[in-house]
């Protein structure tokens, strides 16, 4: 089990450092390119620029990051309930409140799974400039990002029941 979750932790550091890293750097050099190429030599250098970030490298970088962020506990979180009860109490309402969080996020995965398999269905297509990409890589990243923080979440529910059981 513990192999388990260290690769599930290793998926999620790579995708939030390497493939957000990646989208932010990219973001930047498009910025700095565009910037450049539209006041110093008066030409759009990087047609779709602007496009390639908003509707791309932007949503990637987010849901990249979101199930880190959340691991990490940079995300918000309900963790008021808790702290207001001491020992097994709190414990027990963390729990609850994890069980909220997991229905929560289980609703967003299914119907951001239902919008990626229509998006894959019909073609969606994202305009870059002039043309279109295919907006698959970009849309599939949601539930990936979503069932990862689900992942999580029951992880953590799992340790709080199991610390609960524990002090009886």
């Amino acid at each position: 089990m513990r192999g388990l979750l260290r690769a599930f932790e290793h998926i999620q550091w790579s995708l939030a450092a390497i493939g957000g890293g990646l989208c932010l750097f990219a973001i930047l050099i498009l910025t700095v390119v565009t910037v450049y190429g539209r006041y110093v030599l008066g030409a759009d250098l990087v047609p779709g620029g602007y496009n390639m970030i908003e509707a791309a490298l932007f949503p990637l970088m987010v849901f990249w990051g979101l199930p880190l962020a959340h691991r990490e506990g940079a995300f918000p979180r309900l963790e008021v309930l808790s702290s207001l009860a001491p020992g097994p109490l709190g414990k027990a309402i963390s729990a609850f409140v994890l069980l909220v969080e997991a229905a929560v996020y289980a609703i967003v995965l299914w119907y951001a799974g239902k919008f990626t398999l229509v998006a894959i269905d019909s073609g969606r297509q994202l305009q870059i400039g002039t043309g279109y990409w295919p907006a698959w890589p970009v849309v599939m990243m949601a539930p990936i990002s979503f069932g990862l923080m689900l992942i999580e979440i029951v992880r953590l529910m799992l340790r709080e029941l199991r610390s609960v059981l524990a002090a009886d």
